[in-house]
């Protein structure tokens, strides 16, 4: 009979939080595994079935190590602030937090439905007061820290401050110079602006997207996700947030090679830093006594720039721009800011706008056109470039349309008017002045020879350059993590007092924006304005809110000491469970999540709150479960599949054991209902094969002495499944034991010890009905409070006797059973022995023998 997973799943799942059966151990003497999964958006819609399949798998993994005797840590939460509640509560007044919780809790049973083994005592919301007064505690740490060139690490900013009341600014890279006195004279805000530009936390005005509908600042990977839903977005100058994570550009990039991640994952992270060599060269505009700047990973071709471009939101645009020019270019502008950056980079035909003014190129003294396009942003190296069309893909695009000078400067196999040459191997041709040559040099000898040149000059320097910006960290929403920061009407600003932490978001009626670039927050009257009880003073709130990375960037630590109200989470307990030894999630997060974790965690490192330099020491992603017509799951193309209804049909384990032997994890797969119902009917076989029609064990199981065959069967399907769960090879340990079950199938009497020892195995996958079985072998308690991973003998993996195939002339006469590495001799004898072989040997002559040693004796005869 079918065996009833509603009453069973159902009472499992009680039992295991009644019992706090997953609990992790606060003994630190014993072997520790941290496993993390990707906390989730609670969105409305709930789970669909892709969703289960990376936390099934680390579900598996953390069972499997707890009954290897292992400390297991495996928590849950909820990263859940975020835009989309916001908007919800735009179109229906309803409170974010309502709809979040709702939500949360809709996860919350569906996750628990699957029987998945987290310890929910630790469960953390980012949109707790009770956490976020520790994100924000962070965001004052790094707001209050600099990072020191020097030592190479970031430190509190006070150390800062004790070095210029010393020295002022004799040991310190920077274009000020003054002496301690002259620091010292310095009013209040005139210390805190040169503070600001080594604090790891600083304002800038910087172009930004802003979208006029959801009245808020959106990261660049958000953008396409609301024009897609007709919103328009525009770039746009604004007073922002910046966390200045380019100091970590180095360090992210080194460490990042001791990771056990997937080398995709690294290599994103890596070319989203673009570590770059080159030089910093200044060009002269004529007639002004400006000069633009730029960053060149080629200065060998200077003498091929024929032209220059700027960024459409570069400082100098309205400088540099003459009179006849200036409608067109304000235009253009206006264009310009209505794409995106990741638009503009990729938009293969070129546009510009002629400036009207010069620059003068400094190798060759000529002077070359300024023109404005958005093919150039500014945010990497400074917003200009210098073009050298004849060897760069873009600059001849845009050479070719706007019929600008294209000349050779690295010899080319073909005429570079026709086609663009970027290969580095050829030798420099026309670059030589009364100065310098670098004609008939190579790469590295130019680029040497003329960056010296550069520099005894004093217009440039050799500079390594990284692509990666800082983090923008400013949004205009009410959902989100207030920024603890006062602006005082003297023009000063300061953190919120650790002591008033949490600064909570204050009640609102309406969630529309404020109507100006501000967050909704700015229409709390009473929250936003405040009053120094000491001086009198009248100050203003920060109405910006973090983004909703800002949560998710420690929470791991969080889960460590989740209830700990006077530090973000024990010394002593971070230092036994850090780093986080497995951690899984969609390969989505391969950049921005997982790297500004690593920024956070690189700087409470430096300040002594963490011990180890990295947070996530093994990283998997798990593969896109897509619909059953092979698309991605949408509510548009209606094949979203809701676990609910499979767990309603089939129940959770065959939900689990299915998601996990559809393949590989890290590949992307079809749903398929059929195959769920394969592994019901492999769960169902299971159940008959232990309990009889009365719901009794079976009384074929017994204390029997197995035959070696179904022993050694065993022992080979422990052996497998240990070693596949720790690769994550899922897919191949359900296949083996399906294999066993096929055995034991045909066995008239089964072993109760082997199948007490399989209970455990499979109570890894499909932990409910194992757990039933168990019971129903004798045991009173769960799985995971008296059993122990089962372990197989070397010796039992070994087959005693081998199949031997039996021939004459090539043809099968007959099969029997040998010692395995029987003589060839003896081989012989036993095969001819054979009486189909005797059959078709006898009156025939031997001419040769073909033997085979462990499987095959064939006779040739004539």
């Amino acid at each position: 009979m079918s065996y009833n997973f509603t009453e069973i799943e159902k009472k499992w799942q009680q039992y295991w939080e009644k019992n706090n059966t997953f609990k992790a151990s606060e003994d630190f003497s014993k072997k520790k595994m941290y496993v993390l999964d990707m906390f989730p958006y609670p969105s409305g819609a709930g789970l669909h079935v892709g969703h289960p399949e990376g936390y099934t798998a680390t579900d598996i993994f953390c069972r499997f190590q707890r009954l290897n005797g292992v400390n297991v840590l495996h928590p849950m939460g909820w990263d859940a602030f975020g835009l989309p509640a916001e908007r919800y509560a735009m179109q229906t007044n309803i409170h974010p937090s309502i709809t979040t919780e709702q939500n949360i809790n809709t996860f919350r049973r569906q996750i628990k439905m699957l029987g998945l083994s987290y310890e929910w005592d630790r469960e953390v919301n980012t949109t707790d007061p009770l956490y976020y007064k520790w994100t924000q505690w962070i965001f004052l740490k790094i707001y209050n820290s600099w990072y020191d060139q020097r030592a190479d690490k970031a430190r509190p900013i006070e150390t800062l401050v004790e070095e210029l009341n010393q020295f002022g600014t004799a040991k310190l890279r920077s274009d000020e110079k003054f002496s301690p006195e002259e620091w010292k004279k310095k009013t209040t805000k005139e210390q805190q602006d040169f503070l600001a530009k080594f604090r790891l936390v600083y304002v800038a005005e910087i172009p930004v997207n802003w979208c006029e509908a959801l009245g808020t600042v959106l990261a660049n990977e958000e953008v396409d996700e609301w024009v897609e839903k007709g919103y328009s977005v525009e770039r746009k100058p604004m007073k922002q947030w910046m966390m200045r994570i380019t100091a970590y550009c180095e360090r992210l990039l080194d460490d990042a090679t001791k990771l056990d991640w997937p080398s995709s994952t690294v290599e994103m992270q890596k070319n989203w830093i673009g570590r770059s060599e080159g030089a910093d060269v200044e060009f002269e505009i004529k007639g002004l006594n400006e000069k633009i700047k730029i960053f060149t990973t080629r200065p060998d071709t200077i003498f091929g720039a024929t032209y220059m471009v700027l960024a459409p939101e570069h400082p100098l645009v309205d400088v540099i721009t003459t009179s006849d020019k200036k409608k067109k270019v304000e235009e253009y502008r206006k264009q310009a800011s209505l794409k995106s950056e990741l638009e503009r980079g990729i938009e293969k035909d070129k546009t510009g706008v002629f400036t009207g003014g010069y620059a003068v190129n400094p190798a060759t003294g000529k002077q070359i056109p300024v023109w404005l396009a958005d093919y150039v942003l500014m945010g990497y190296g400074f917003g200009a470039i210098m073009a050298v069309p004849a060897h760069d893909e873009r600059d001849w695009e845009f050479a070719k349309k706007f019929a600008l000078p294209i000349i050779e400067v690295v010899k080319s196999p073909y005429d570079v008017n026709e086609q663009v040459f970027i290969a580095q191997e050829s030798p420099c041709v026309n670059s030589s002045n009364n100065e310098i040559s670098i004609d008939g040099l190579h790469y590295e000898e130019a680029v040497t020879k003329i960056v010296l040149w550069l520099e005894k000059k004093g217009i440039g320097k050799r500079k390594i350059n990284f692509k990666l910006r800082d983090w923008l960290f400013s949004r205009q929403r009410y959902w989100g993590e207030p920024i603890p920061i006062i602006y005082w009407e003297d023009g000063t600003i300061s953190g919120v007092d650790e002591k008033e932490l949490p600064l909570q978001l204050p009640s609102l009626e309406k969630f529309q924006p404020s109507g100006t670039t501000e967050s909704p927050l700015a229409l709390a009257a009473d929250w936003v304005n405040v009053v120094d009880p000491k001086t009198g003073k009248k100050g203003r709130r920060e109405t910006n809110t973090m983004p909703q990375w800002g949560g998710s960037c420690w929470y791991y630590l969080r889960y460590i000491d989740p209830k700990n109200d006077t530090i973000f989470c024990d010394f002593e307990k971070q230092k036994y469970w850090m780093p986080v030894d497995l951690y899984i999630g969609g390969s989505e997060h391969a950049v921005l999540h997982l790297m500004y974790a690593r920024f956070w965690h690189k700087v409470l490192f430096d300040l002594g709150y963490v011990t180890t330099p990295e947070p996530f020491k093994k990283l998997r992603h798990q593969g896109i479960i897509l619909g059953e017509n092979s698309k991605k799951m949408s509510k548009s193309l209606g094949n979203v599949v809701n676990p609910d209804d499979v767990v309603s049909e089939y129940g959770a384990d065959a939900l689990r054991l299915f998601e996990m032997f559809m393949g590989p994890l890290e590949e992307m797969k079809p749903w398929s209902t059929k195959g769920v119902e394969g592994v019901y009917r492999f769960l169902n076989r299971v159940w008959r094969l232990m309990v009889d029609d009365n719901g009794n064990l079976n009384s074929t199981i017994s204390d029997i002495t197995p035959s070696q065959d179904f022993v050694r069967i065993f022992h080979q399907t422990i052996k497998k499944v240990s070693d596949d769960i720790p690769a994550l090879r899922f897919n191949t340990a359900i296949s083996q034991m399906m294999i066993f079950i096929n055995e034991a199938m045909k066995q008239e009497k089964l072993p109760k010890d082997i199948m007490q020892k399989f209970m455990v195995m499979l109570s890894a996958f499909a932990p409910h009905v194992a757990e039933e079985l168990w019971q129903k072998l004798g045991n009173v308690k769960s799985i995971h409070e008296i059993a122990q991973w089962p372990v197989f003998d070397p010796a039992m993996l070994v087959n005693d006797t081998v199949e031997i195939v039996a021939q004459v002339n090539g043809k099968i006469r007959a099969k029997f059973q040998a010692p395995v590495d029987l003589s060839e001799s003896d081989l012989k004898k036993l095969a001819v022995a054979e009486s189909n072989m005797q059959i078709h040997l006898t009156g025939k002559q031997i001419v040769k023998e073909i033997i085979v040693k462990n499987k095959l004796v064939n006779i040739v005869v004539r």
